[in-house]
């Protein structure tokens, strides 16, 4: 009784310590609520860890010296208690993964009707049915930008109808055939005849962010084609064990349409765009960085805001010399002028200095991260007094990511993992798109207009 008393105390010392520390500045706003738990619940869990480890260090000693009683009943009694809760909650985990899975695939209803235009794939001219799009897939190929709005941004006329090519994970049962299926759309939408084609990958959702698209159809007075392949339906926290899936996914799609411009006399620019897990997705599909992008013609990429790993940063040092990153749009000019090379970067990483999703990984648990230095100038949204605590940073910007992105429709931010204020002038820079500053005023008002008026479609405005 005494030792356990003791170790007791040792546990609470610890955890009303660690409390006190966790008490500090973060990367993103947090609800209040979670703000005044979290001390607390790091102080209990480190508390409980202590004071467990110190308990059963203390039995482990008694059994040793041969005066405790019984030292394993109460071992087998806790695993046999473990198994059960572990039972139980694989039960309800898997009721809650299908009930995600269901709700991913389910279609809102204002975009539930067929689309009106054949350019887009789960219209009336597709072979890919609009059911088996899912949600993600059927908000994407509705929301082609129309004529009117291209007008409208750049005062021009449209020169072509955009097509908008999205095959479900439920479209097909296998990579080769769901990639099969979007050839046939990329064909007889004539994708491959436009000046443009984006090539995306999708988040874990099927998720595949319209706002690069409108800006490049609009830029490009329509002359625009975009493509996404899914490979789940549930959200991207829960699809990192898809990655390698998603990757074979897009080298197959690209494997295909390499060998469908072969020999060509003229073919669209090959863009590459994958945002958060489908920018992870992207980068794995072309480990060999330029090298790979040669291979398939890439003419240029932008990803953004890449989950932080050490795959990613070795990936961003294989791409550093034909390469820009930048947190934001206000340094694209000067970031281009510091080149030491005449040619410009096909290669672009839009990253916000204080983004949780980039800036969280295991490493913080006992390392100082470059991010947060002792002494020296610190990147945007990341606070002065935020300073490096062995785990208690690691807990930190894990709950970080959990309100990285707060979004309110047409309300865009440059903060943390929303990058919708950023995405205008950046993608008109990485794929070189014409834009003068009364078009680029003109786009940013009309890109929160499209965002507010799809929000009311599916009831979220």
């Amino acid at each position: 009784m005494a030792r356990r008393s003791a170790a007791i105390a040792t546990g609470t010392a610890w955890g009303a310590t660690v409390g006190a520390f966790s008490r500090g500045p973060s990367l993103v706003p947090w609800p209040t609520a979670v703000r005044r738990v979290f001390p607390f619940a790091t102080g209990a869990l480190s508390g409980i860890a202590v004071a467990s480890t110190a308990g059963t260090c203390s039995s482990a000693v008694m059994a040793l010296a041969g005066r405790g009683r019984g030292p394993l009943k109460p071992l087998v009694a806790t695993a046999g208690v473990a198994a059960v809760l572990g039972a139980a909650g694989a039960v309800v985990a898997r009721q809650v993964l299908s009930g995600l899975d269901a709700k991913g695939a389910a279609l809102d209803e204002g975009y539930s009707d067929i689309p009106t235009s054949p350019t887009v794939s789960g219209s009336a001219a597709s072979s890919v049915p609009l059911w088996s799009l899912g949600r993600e897939g059927a908000r994407f190929v509705h929301g082609t930008v129309d004529a009117d709005t291209i007008r409208q941004v750049t005062g021009k006329d449209p020169v072509a109808e955009p097509a908008r090519v999205f095959v479900g994970v439920m479209s097909a049962e296998s990579v080769d055939q769901r990639v099969a299926l979007a050839m046939d759309e990329l064909r007889r939408t004539g994708a491959f005849d436009r000046a443009n084609l984006i090539i995306q990958a999708p988040a874990g959702t099927g998720f595949a962010n319209s706002t690069p698209i409108d800006v490049t159809e609009i830029l490009a007075l329509g002359d625009c084609a975009s493509v996404a392949i899914g490979y789940g339906l549930l959200p991207s926290f829960l699809s990192l064990g898809k990655v390698d899936l998603g990757a074979r996914t897009q080298r197959a799609l690209l494997d295909a349409i390499t060998q469908e411009l072969r020999g060509r006399s003229s073919r669209p620019r090959l863009l590459l765009y994958g945002e958060s897990l489908g920018a992870k997705v992207q980068e794995a599909a072309i480990p060999g960085g330029p090298i790979d992008m040669d291979r398939y013609g890439i003419d240029a990429a932008l990803w953004v805001g890449s989950p932080g790993s050490s795959a990613s940063d070795a990936f961003h040092a294989l791409c550093v010399g034909e390469s820009v990153t930048v947190d934001r749009p206000e340094q694209i000019t000067a970031h281009l002028a510091a080149r030491t090379t005449s040619t410009y970067p096909r290669t672009w990483f839009l990253e916000h200095d204080g983004d949780p999703v980039v800036r969280f990984r295991p490493e913080l648990l006992a390392h100082r991260p470059a991010w947060l230095p002792v002494n020296g100038t610190r990147g945007r949204n990341i606070p002065e007094q935020m300073t490096w605590k062995p785990g208690i940073t690691w807990a930190t910007a894990l709950v970080d990511t959990l309100f990285a992105t707060n979004v309110k429709a047409g309300d865009f931010q440059s903060l943390g993992h929303d990058y919708r204020a950023d995405l205008g002038a950046v993608i008109a820079a990485a794929y070189r798109l014409p834009v003068d500053a009364d078009t680029a005023t003109r786009l940013e008002a009309q890109l929160r207009a499209i965002e507010i008026a799809r929000a009311k479609t599916i009831g979220e405005a």
